[in-house]
Order: C-alpha cells, then sequence, then structure tokens
C-alpha cells in the first residue's frame, strides 16, 4: 500500500517539475510522504506481530515447563 502510494506521489511530483505547477509538485513530495509513512507503519506492524509470536511462544513452553513440575 505504502509502495503505490509512493509511486503515486513520485509521478505527480515529476509532473508538476514538467510542467512547471508547484501545486502538482507539492501534492505529489506529499502522497510520497505519506507513501514512506505508510511502509514504515506496515513494516512496525510485521515487526510487531513477529515479537509477539515469540512471546507466545516462550509463554507456552514456561507453561508446558511448568506442568512437567
Amino acid at each position: 500500500m505504502g509502495a503505490f502510494e509512493t509511486a503515486k506521489g513520485k509521478a505527480k511530483e515529476m509532473a508538476g517539475d514538467v510542467l512547471d505547477n508547484e501545486a502538482l509538485e507539492q501534492e505529489g513530495k506529499a502522497q510520497k510522504e505519506k507513501g514512506h509513512a505508510e511502509t514504515d507503519a506496515d513494516q512496525a506492524r510485521i515487526e510487531a506481530k513477529a515479537h509477539e509470536a515469540k512471546a507466545k511462544a516462550k509463554e507456552a513452553e514456561q507453561d508446558l515447563a511448568e506442568r512437567a513440575k
């Protein structure tokens, strides 16, 4: 999702530059920044899910060890 926004923003930014349209160029820059932010947020969510899975696995391991006592 973020990569698509970034690409659209870059295209608008380039079109604004070619057409000498400052508003379109600024809109493209903003959209490109939004895309980067979405990509960063997606990556953070992926890392959080991985961390959560590791924590759940460790918790299950500890529960099993407690039951074995």
